[in-house]
């Protein structure tokens, strides 16, 4: 009853066109699909081995109602879907659609998990229970600089985080891949990701330490009305010219104060050189016992400052960046206790 792989992920919007270009314009996706079926029509886009599907109708005004522009479906191929329906269930979440080939279960804020069953079909297969019509694509399709989806992250209720790793645990035989809880000042972050046994799939569950101040994830929370997906994390091979490339057809990235960089150079002396290249693309490092990582989170590009994305290029490092939270809320502490 296992999940193995993330097949794709859906993202209603409330302007599909403006959401098509900033994924096919700004971050290089093509368009190769569409589909228009009971009150939603969707446009499948790919680029390496991610799928994304947006949609918009009004088969999608409820959710957008109540969470604005976000991920609606995060699609899971299973080795048996009636099998993992049926944990999934058990485990707490609602049966909302049966359809050939595929189920779809609720599980929070809106949320679902399209279950499918393992293609033996060559290649990247179009999602399963809708009529797709092909997109005229250029004879050469762009190889593109994302390869894959790193991660998917997130954002939960404070106190509910072990519950929710429970539920993946349980339902789809995900595995507690590590955890971590960091403190920013008043402020608490927990984390626990949660990983299946190929891979193949990547949750980053978060969540606020109640406990503590209100912080970012609280600010999540509430623009979002509840839980939901913060970021999807891009893999890409080299990440300093797919920042400048995509900084140039649009994407919004997050700027990063000039004393981050100073506290790196003592964090990593080894990479004295390549920082300066990292300070000009504002890209951020870290490290763990297994290698390095480089990273950059967009702004968020959708109406109520929910969804973002992230690029990440791994050097070996298994983690997820947590030291970075901490340096770049210390750098941005420095800069303002010398404003004072």
């Amino acid at each position: 009853m296992a999940a193995r792989n993330i097949e794709y992920v859906e993202l209603y919007a409330s302007d599909r066109q403006s959401a098509i270009d900033y994924f096919t314009f700004s971050l290089g996706f093509t368009q190769v699909a569409e589909s228009v079926d009971q009150g939603k029509h969707s446009v499948l886009l790919r680029q390496g081995d991610v799928q994304l599907i947006i949609t918009a109708g009004p088969g999608t005004q409820e959710f957008l109602d109540a969470h604005g522009d976000g991920v609606a479906d995060v699609a899971l191929s299973c080795d048996d879907i009636v099998a993992s329906r049926d944990a999934a269930v058990a485990a707490g979440a609602l049966e909302v659609s049966s359809m050939p080939g595929e189920l779809t279960v609720s599980v929070f804020g809106g949320i679902c998990h399209t279950l499918c069953p393992i293609s033996a079909e060559p290649g990247t297969p179009r999602p399963p229970g809708r009529t797709w019509i092909s997109t005229s694509l250029p004879a050469v399709q762009p190889i593109g600089r994302i390869r894959l989806l790193d991660h998917v992250a997130m954002c939960l209720e404070g106190g509910t985080l072990s519950d929710y790793a429970d539920f993946y645990m349980d339902a789809f035989g995900l595995a507690r891949y590590s955890s971590e809880y960091v403190v920013l000042g008043d402020q608490a972050m927990d984390s626990i990701v949660v990983r299946s046994p190929p891979g193949g799939i990547t949750f980053t569950l978060v969540a606020p330490d109640p406990a503590k101040g209100p912080g970012q994830l609280d600010a999540f929370l509430n623009r979002n009305e509840g839980p939901g997906v913060q970021h999807l994390a891009f893999l890409v091979d080299d990440i300093i010219p797919a920042v400048r490339e995509f900084r140039d057809q649009g994407v919004e990235f997050l700027s990063t104060p000039a004393t981050y960089y100073e506290m790196l150079l003592e964090r990593f002396s080894d990479m004295r050189e390549e920082i300066a290249d990292l300070r000009a693309a504002h890209v951020l490092a870290d490290r763990d016992e297994w290698g390095y990582l480089l990273q950059l989170f967009t702004r968020s590009p959708h109406e109520r400052n929910t969804l973002f994305y992230e690029l990440i290029q791994r050097r070996g490092a298994r983690g997820f960046g947590s030291a970075n939270i901490r340096a770049l809320y210390e750098a941005v502490e420095r800069d303002r206790l010398a404003a004072e």
